[in-house]
């Protein structure tokens, strides 16, 4: 049997406990999943793309052990099918934490159905003890100077605070 590839894309920025967790399920169901960081020309990022590699994979060795070797953390600019094809994935990975996402999640698994019949998109509900923790919300309390520690990895807590004491 042949190894199984799953793509998880997102912008990361940053890497949350949320992401990890749908990291952990993604590594139930695939042998390696690469992780495409996302990159828009025309978007700001508050991390690097080279940063949020560094702190996917610190935080990938610190929080998942052995596991954290099963990943891949690569860059995109084109459609996710595309990039997921280019990986030999056979599956996408998203994550979802409420019905808002499980909505626009729909739409974009229809989609890309249409466009990579062979791709199959898995859904991993987000554990309840991070349903509600989004990238968004960790950079506007880490910008105030709040607390992040329970949201993110630590490695990450120490680069927003780093980021944000600059």
């Amino acid at each position: 049997m042949t190894d199984r590839t799953a793509f998880y894309a997102g912008s990361f920025d940053p890497l949350t406990n949320g992401h990890l967790d749908v990291l952990k399920g993604a590594l139930e169901l695939a042998d390696t999943v690469v992780i495409g960081i996302g990159i828009h020309p025309g978007k700001k990022p508050l991390f690097s793309y080279g940063e949020r590699v560094a702190l996917i994979e610190r935080s990938a060795k610190d929080e998942l052990g052995a596991d954290g070797g099963r990943i891949k953390v690569v860059a995109f600019d084109n459609l996710v099918i595309d990039a997921a094809r280019v990986h030999g994935a056979s599956i996408m990975i998203r994550g979802l934490r409420d019905g808002t996402d499980l909505d626009y999640e729909m739409q974009m698994a229809g989609m890309n159905q249409t466009m990579a019949p062979e791709l199959l998109t898995v859904f991993l509900p987000a554990s309840p003890s991070v349903r509600t923790v989004t990238a968004t919300l960790v950079r506007q309390i880490a910008s105030m100077g709040g607390n992040v520690a329970p949201f993110v990895p630590a490695v990450v807590a120490a680069a927003l605070k780093e980021k944000f004491s600059a």
